[in-house]
């Protein structure tokens, strides 16, 4: 299974970042795609997560109404759109894949992307 997150970079609060993520070796359909998010000196924390088969989506509490995930079933892709961004939200953001049902959970997620950082200036 190989996840291979795009996207990030430096970004000015109240702007815009795109995150891609694409996913090989598993059978997406059968898996839920998300996003997690690592700052300094704290713990991961889930962001986003899509099922792949029904489209279902699930958002953090700090992230609902600020992003958007998508998926695209003919390149395996999945996709975080992330809008009005704060300080806060810099990051190093995990893509990642977990069996169904969906869940919040870092430990009931089974394959990882490398990362890719996000920072927002104020």
């Amino acid at each position: 299974v190989q996840l291979q997150a795009f996207g990030g970079g430096l970004v000015q609060a109240g702007g815009s970042l795109r995150l891609s993520c694409s996913l090989s070796g598993l059978t997406v359909i059968d898996n839920v795609a998300g996003w997690f998010r690592q700052a300094p000196r704290r713990e991961r924390e889930f962001v986003a997560s899509i099922t792949w088969r029904n489209g279902r989506k699930d958002y953090s509490d700090s992230m609902k109404g600020r992003s958007r995930i998508s998926r695209d079933g003919a390149t395996n892709t999945v996709t975080l759109e992330m809008n009005s961004l704060k300080p806060e939200d810099t990051a190093i953001y995990f893509c990642a894949a977990s069996d169904f049902p969906p869940s919040r959970t870092e430990s009931n997620w089974h394959s990882w992307g490398q990362g890719t950082l996000v920072t927002v200036s104020s």
